[in-house]
């Protein structure tokens, strides 16, 4: 392998890892963030409503800016833009706190929107392999940055904003890396994607934009409620958030290993049924027994989601012809999934605030995962977004 596919590859996987500790790692330190800032609970909660929503509004950006500079030099862009957010946001004040949050989150945005198209361009011949390769650094990385925050604030002595800023650091090296790739020519350039005109009228992108929504809904869901859920059944704290690293660690093996096998295939419908099952026995484990083997249920929930996801990203890629068709899906099925991902804690807290408890927030989640499995059953078939097969 020459010296710069080695660099590719690293700074693909690099990216990749960038792509959620920015988010994930506000949650660990967000008691202390409120305190300092002087913010209350739901504008401490608005931290990661205003991130959520950013990545739905501004993924859009992508593809313009990928048929002017291509989708290497996009990439590039979105790494340095990221560092610059995490700085912005560690400065004093709430107006750096939130308009640092929603820089970073643009950025993200940019980058999540990119990686297929980018995976297309690059390896088109591996297409499973390197979606599930990317899927499962971006879940790394939020495992990473949740369980990393508090150790090193300890380690090093700094606050939250230092701690924070930290994470600057990655997103620099990582587009240090991919540097060598935005070097002359562009794959690309002026005229990189298509119309957003062909993805939007093929009935195929909805579908899959179906699926990308639906499973980012139900997966926030679970990110905002679980500790509470579980506090509320009786078991410990502690107890509570090692529960949510272990689903979180789970779906970091599934991630990776499902697109892996389910790329092999014409269909990707089994596969879908399969990850969207694994969920609905999660959440009836949770409806209930919350209390009994709630390992397993993490175990369960964890395979399903992981697996939903990184399906969600490989239908991405395989339903669409080319690089810029692809950049363009990934867009449309991005945007409007993180947009139903900002709704769904929303929603499931008003739903446990006038029913008094978990169990009509819970089977709502059901009713939803059966529109996921229709959907997703969908949008595995093998034809694509351009109307062929």
């Amino acid at each position: 392998m020459s010296l710069r596919s080695v660099l590719l590859v690293a700074g693909f996987v690099l990216a990749a890892l960038n792509l959620r500790p920015a988010i994930a790692g506000v949650s660990p330190l967000l008691d202390e963030i409120m305190r300092d800032v002087g913010l209350t609970p739901a504008g401490g909660g608005a931290i990661t409503t205003v991130m959520i929503v950013c990545l739905g509004v501004f993924g859009p950006l992508a593809p313009l800016l990928a048929r002017r500079i291509g989708l290497d030099r996009t990439l590039l862009a979105g790494l340095l833009v990221l560092a610059l957010g995490i700085l912005l946001r560690a400065l004093d004040g709430a107006f750096a706190l939130y308009g640092g949050s929603a820089v970073a989150a643009t950025a993200i945005a940019v980058m999540n929107v990119s990686m297929p198209g980018l995976v297309k361009q690059h390896f088109p011949s591996q297409v499973s392999l390197y979606t599930g390769l990317y899927s499962a650094c971006a879940a790394t990385g939020a495992a990473a940055a949740s369980a990393l925050m508090i150790p090193l604030e300890r380690v090093t002595g700094y606050g939250w904003r230092g701690v924070t800023a930290l994470m600057a650091l990655p997103a620099v090296v990582a587009a240090l890396v991919w540097l060598p790739q935005t070097l002359g020519k562009q794959a690309g350039g002026q005229n990189g994607p298509r119309p957003f005109g062909m993805v939007l009228r093929n009935r195929v992108t909805w579908y899959v934009t179906g699926l990308m929504g639906l499973q980012s809904l139900t997966f926030y869901v679970i990110l905002a409620w679980l500790p509470t859920i579980f506090l509320e059944a009786g078991l410990p704290a502690d107890q509570a958030g090692y529960l949510l690293s272990l689903t979180t660690l789970v779906q970091v093996v599934a991630t990776f290993v499902v697109p892996v096998l389910a790329g092999r295939r014409r269909s990707q419908s089994g596969y879908v049924a399969a990850a969207v099952g694994l969920t609905v026995a999660g959440y009836l484990g949770l409806l209930l027994a919350p209390a009994s083997v709630p390992w397993l249920w993490m175990i369960v929930l964890g395979a399903g989601q992981g697996a939903a996801f990184g399906l969600a990203l490989l239908l991405i890629t395989l339903r669409a012809p080319d690089p810029a068709a692809v950049t363009a899906l990934s867009a449309v099925a991005q945007s409007v999934g993180y947009v139903l991902a900002a709704l769904g804690p929303v929603l499931f807290g008003a739903l446990r605030q006038v029913s008094g408890g978990w169990t009509v927030p819970l089977l709502t989640g059901l009713g939803i995962l059966m529109v996921q499995l229709a959907v997703g059953w969908l949008a595995g078939r093998g034809q694509r977004a351009d109307g062929s097969a």
